[in-house]
Order: C-alpha cells, then structure tokens, then sequence
C-alpha cells in the first residue's frame, strides 16, 4: 500500500524496452531512450538492423481514456487510403496498440515506424501549403471511414464547454472579472457557431497545428499524433493551424493563407466553413487552456499560469475578427 497515490509514474527505460521486446517483432536487441515526456510519454526505439521506431505510452487526461482502437484504425485507413502518415506497426498477435499496467493504472501503447524526413519551418510557405495539402487529403480519405465505437466527438461540449468549466475548478484565475470576461467570451462564441447552419462534420486530426508534421523527400507533409482525433467540426480542424499562427503573440497570418492554398489545391472549402474556422480559434484557445489546468495538480499551478493572462488575447481577436474584421 502506497502513502502516496500517484497521479502520473515515469516508466524505467529498461522496463520500456522489455515490453517492446515482449510483444514487437523487432530485431534485437534493442535500445530505447525517452524524447518527451509530458501529455503522453514518447520513446525513439532502434532495432539491432537500424531501423527507427517511435512508442507512445499514452497518459490519462482529462477528457477520458486514449481512444487508440479508432485512432489506430483511421492511422490503417489513412495509410491504405495513401495519405502520408505514421501508421501504427502491428504487435506479434496482430494487434495495433497494447495496455499496460502503471501504479496510476492502465495505459496504452502504440509503436510507430519513424518518420524520416525534416521538422516543420513555421515561416516557410511551402511546408504550411504542404500541410494543407495532407489535410485535404485526410479529410477526403475519412468520407470513407466508419469509425467503430469511437470514444471522443470533437464538438463544443468536448472542445468548449468542459475545458470552461475545468479553468473555473482549477483555480489558477482568481480575479472574478477575468473568469467572467472568459465565461462571456466563451458564451458569444458558442452562440456564434451554433448559428452556422451547414458545417461540415469529419473525422478530424484534431492537432494540426503545423507541427505533428515531417516534411519527405517527396515535399509531402508526413501527419503524425493523432492522439486528439475524433469526429468533428472541419472547421476546427482548420482553425487549428490558423490558432497556431496568431496565438501567443504570432504574427504569420501569411502562413496560414499558404496552407489554406494548399488545402484548396486539394479540396475545396465551404464560405461556411471557412468563415467559422476564425470562430473556432477561440474555441481552440479554451481546449488549450483546459488541457492545462486539468493538469495543475501534476504540473504546479506556476506552470499552467499563464492561462489567467489570455483573456486579452481571446478579447482582441474576437474584437479584431468580428467587430473591426481587419482580418
């Protein structure tokens, strides 16, 4: 018996590499070390013949359970489908993800080949375009993806309302009229999209911000982390990448027409959709911030802060969009 529960264990590397061993058909021996730890625990793994693979133990969070059975079967559909992604490698019985036990309780893994190519440049036109380009086609190939018993609807409840109500009980903001500036905030933008009458559902990436991204030899953006996916809104799929470039004093609405370009090139937008995607950058704000203070415990409320500062930015853009639209 524990004094002290955990809310989130670290797993020993070698532990790691065991259950790899036990249930991969790599060649061995291996060797395994973390690159990040944090949402979920990411580990490069090498094989004795080279060969690169990434392992995502997911971790609890707040809006529930990883849902990797539909996430790993949309990553198959995509691959399939020739969407460049990082498909997940089958175990030695066949199966796409595996649960483990941590003192905190069950997790889920996922090996992944590695990606090769280059990371993301967040000014160059071109890798905004191409990661426009990877989206149009996910989207294209999940009109015909049926997802089994799927764990996350990406709508404003899940996007919107929840992480509202997770800032309030956190605590991290104190000052009343900063928590009313947020609560009206999120008010009028939900109203506001609830008016559009004909956006567009898919299933969404859900985090593609320009980063969960390689860029191949081929100039294809290569999606991977689709640990957020679920069926949605097209427009916030969109809006991520938009949030991504004016969030957090950014100023490269530049590279968000590149990537709408390359989107179109593909596929085209609905006025509709693309008019509520400027919406849905709010919204993604909240998610964002709900994400940290569901954290709080873990992390330390000096870590997640800086949420009691963005009701500035969140009133700006919703006055410069909406109001002034000098957009």
């Amino acid at each position: 018996m524990l004094d002290f529960d955990p809310l989130y264990s670290t797993a020993q590397i070698s532990a790691i590499g065991q259950f790899i061993d036990k249930h991969y058909a790599l060649a061995g021996p291996i060797h395994c070390r973390m690159l990040h730890r944090g949402l979920n625990d990411v580990y490069l793994v090498v094989g004795s013949d080279g060969e690169r693979y990434v392992f995502r133990l997911s971790h609890h969070r707040a809006r529930g359970r990883a849902d990797v059975k539909t996430e790993t079967a949309f990553l198959t559909h995509l691959s399939q489908a020739g969407v460049p992604v990082a498909a997940p490698i089958p175990t030695r019985n066949g199966a796409l993800f595996l649960q483990g036990h941590a003192p905190e309780g069950p997790r889920e893994g996922v090996l992944f080949r590695a990606i090769d190519g280059r990371g993301i440049n967040a000014t160059d036109a071109g890798d905004a375009s191409a990661n426009g380009r990877t989206l149009a086609l996910m989207h294209n190939a999940a009109q015909t993806f049926s997802p089994d018993g799927a764990l996350y609807r990406l709508d404003l409840e899940h996007l919107l309302h929840r992480p509202l109500t997770r800032i309030c009980d956190s605590g991290i903001v104190e000052d009343t009229a900063v928590l009313r500036d947020l609560e009206d905030i999120a008010t009028r933008t939900g109203k506001a999209i609830e008016a559009f009458d004909t956006l567009t559902w898919t299933y969404c990436h859900g985090d593609c911000h320009g980063f969960n991204a390689r860029i191949n030899d081929a100039g294809e953006a290569v999606f991977f982390d689709f640990d957020d996916s679920g069926l949605g809104y097209l427009a916030y799929d969109l809006s991520v990448f938009l949030w991504a470039k004016v969030s957090f004093g950014r100023k490269l609405t530049g590279m968000w027409e590149a990537f709408i370009d390359g989107y179109r090139a593909v596929r085209p937008i609905t006025p509709q959709d693309f008019e509520a995607a400027h919406r849905f950058v709010i919204v993604r704000h909240f998610w964002l911030m709900g994400e940290y203070a569901s954290r709080a415990q873990e992390w330390g409320s000096e870590a997640v802060g800086w949420i009691a500062r963005e009701a500035n930015f969140l009133k700006t853009w919703e006055t410069d969009q909406f109001v002034d639209r000098l957009f």
